[in-house]
């Protein structure tokens, strides 16, 4: 495909953009020069300060779900500096600092849209690697610039750093709105987290704010040390070790699994109280077996979950405000994205990439 990816009559309405896209299954994501719309009566138009690196924009730049559309310009953990703002703005100004997650619109009257809940739109846009409303393939955060309907943009606090913020806006609100959902981020709850990853460690955060008593099950017994000096988990299981986990039985009010990689769910049910929940977020290629009669014997659950809707997105980053909390992050530059993939791709990351994009993007624009 042509970068010149829109026709001369939308160019007249265009602003250029330069950001970095994958071309193909290889991945690899270079310099990429495109355009956005021009700042509509309901949106506001952000000069890009920070994105997050997500593992989806790895499965989406190499295909792995055979739906990429290229060329692809990932990112949907972006925080910016708004510069302007359409006639019907009322919730942020030039000068503010705004947050985009992981959607951009959605048909805004089906009944889940009308309950806040735009994440299960039947016509969700997704911030990148969508077809927008007028047609236009969403391009998202790993560029100089974001055009986006206010309705879909967050207000973040003075008080946060906004390189840890950035993940937050899909991490973050993945794992807190089941657990505000499902009344596990309550205190005096007993609350498992399986994978301390970018989604497993910012579930530790949210939930040790408030006093929730947390056990984190990984497979990974070099995790302990951190897990329990550094983020203050009470507990930990190697889930391989079958004496921890069988002592460990009927002791969790809910259970929070962020693992995309294929593993038994049957191990998890077992560790949940009576009317205990587990509710899965990672999303395996591999379709797990459901372990059917745990759940009957112990009347418990199984359910999944998917980001947030943009007013619990907003009561999230204000939760975080309040208790201080944002990701764990590892700076990088632009030009390192590639490297970038291949360590996530290897889990060598602690917790998440952010890319400095206002310092490193070098946009000519």
């Amino acid at each position: 495909m042509s970068e010149a990816i829109i026709s001369s009559a939308e160019e007249l309405q265009a602003v250029n953009a330069y950001g970095w896209a994958a071309r193909d299954s290889s991945g690899i994501l270079s310099p990429f020069h495109f355009t956005r719309r021009t700042t509509g009566r309901n949106d506001i138009s952000m000069k890009i300060l920070y994105c997050g690196i997500c593992h989806s924009d790895l499965h989406l730049a190499k295909d792995e779900v055979a739906m990429t559309i290229y060329p692809l310009v990932p990112g949907h953990e972006i925080v910016g500096e708004v510069t302007e703002v359409g006639s019907n703005v009322t919730k942020f100004k030039v000068g503010d600092i705004a947050g985009v997650g992981c959607m951009v619109g959605s048909c805004g009257s089906c009944g889940n849209c009308t309950r806040d809940l735009e994440n299960y739109c039947p016509k969700t846009v997704w911030t990148y690697n969508k077809h927008y409303h007028d047609g236009s393939i969403t391009f998202g955060g790993y560029s100089d610039k974001f055009v986006v309907e206010e309705h879909f943009a967050v207000r973040i606090p003075d008080n946060l750093p906004l390189e840890g913020v950035a993940p937050m806006l899909c991490a973050g609100i993945t794992v807190y709105s089941p657990m505000r959902h499902f009344g596990l981020l309550e205190h005096g709850k007993h609350l498992g987290v399986v994978g301390l990853g970018g989604l497993g460690h910012m579930a530790v955060k949210f939930a040790k704010a408030i006093g929730v008593k947390v056990t984190v099950i990984s497979t990974s017994p070099n995790k302990k040390k951190e897990a329990m000096e550094r983020l203050g988990v009470d507990h930990f299981l190697i889930s391989r070790n079958q004496e921890e986990m069988q002592a460990a039985m009927g002791t969790l009010d809910g259970i929070i699994d962020t693992v995309s990689a294929f593993h038994s769910l049957t191990p998890l049910v077992d560790l949940l109280m009576t009317d205990g929940k587990l509710i899965v977020v990672g999303a395996p290629h591999q379709l797990p077996e459901l372990p059917v009669f745990p759940l009957i014997l112990g009347r418990k659950s199984i359910a999944g979950s998917v980001i947030g809707g943009m007013k619990e997105t907003q009561e999230m980053i204000d939760f975080a405000a309040k208790h201080n909390i944002t990701a764990d992050v590892e700076v990088i530059p632009m030009d390192y994205v590639n490297t970038a993939f291949e360590r996530v791709a290897k889990v060598d990351v602690k917790y998440r990439f952010v890319i400095d994009v206002a310092n490193t993007m070098n946009s000519p624009y």
